[in-house]
């Protein structure tokens, strides 16, 4: 889907207020309000925006320990990674799971409340996965910067020729 000026801003209003109400949306873009709810409702029917959610401060709730993890396969073929991928989205504590490159084959990002539960679920739940050769941790000791929000002056940026 090709993204006009207007689509851009309100991409950037709401990534910053999802609770923004469509009338305020509109006067800040300063178009209609039923114009506004058809850009809006484009851009989720097409999938630019995929969902809005409330984001929760993970020490407020408990969540001390946020991890990165990294995993390495010992066979890369189809039917382990299909194992691998369906075991990943059966794990609750795993917010995040991406496919890189490099060293390892994929970056876990891992929440959970304490340091014994974290040793727990590595042991019995993640070593349990058929396939894992290595896996490596990281922990997070302070957050410096957590952005959810992409910058839409990517995308405002013309492709170089």
């Amino acid at each position: 889907m090709k993204l006009d000026e207007i689509d851009i801003k309100i991409l950037e209003i709401i990534q910053n207020d999802g609770r923004i109400t469509n009338a305020k949306l509109a006067s800040r873009i300063g178009i209609s309000p039923p114009a506004m709810l058809d850009r809006v409702k484009r851009l989720e029917s097409s999938g630019v925006i995929s969902k809005f959610v409330a984001l929760v401060d993970r020490k407020k709730i408990g969540v001390e320990i946020l991890a990165f993890v990294s995993v390495s396969l010992a066979v890369h073929q189809m039917s382990s990674l299909d194992n691998f991928y369906s075991s990943i989205l059966e794990l609750d504590e795993v917010l995040e799971c991406y496919q890189i490159s490099g060293d390892n084959d994929f970056i876990l990002k891992v929440a959970l409340k304490s340091l014994d539960i974290y040793s727990d679920f590595v042991v019995n739940r993640l070593t349990g996965i058929p396939g894992i050769q290595n896996i490596k941790s990281t922990f997070v000791l302070k957050t410096i910067k957590n952005s959810t929000a992409f910058p839409m002056k990517i995308v405002r940026e013309k492709d170089h020729e």
